[in-house]
């Protein structure tokens, strides 16, 4: 099933500076690895070197952040929103 998944301002300069994509995919990972395809280099700035989400990049699944779910592996329902948000930090 085809997703749109809206890239945050701070990683679309790492996306051909796409404000979204459309990808078809069944997991959380399969996202990443999908517009990894189209855009080389896009999950190293949001999984670390083991695959491991990075710390300061939250993904949600319908409000809900997917380290709470199934991490990667969390399957995607028809008709859910995928955000993916990066931590700012700040005083």
């Amino acid at each position: 099933m085809s997703h749109r998944i809206v890239l945050p301002t701070p990683l679309r300069r790492f996306a051909g500076n796409a404000d979204s994509i459309d990808v078809e995919a069944e997991t959380i990972g399969e996202i990443i690895e999908r517009i990894e395809t189209l855009h080389p280099g896009f999950r190293d700035r949001i999984c670390e070197p083991n695959g491991e989400l990075r710390r300061f990049i939250n993904i949600y699944l319908n409000g809900e952040d997917v380290r709470f779910l199934e991490k990667l592996a969390t399957k995607i329902p028809a008709g859910a929103e995928v955000a993916i948000i990066p931590a700012i930090a700040g005083g």
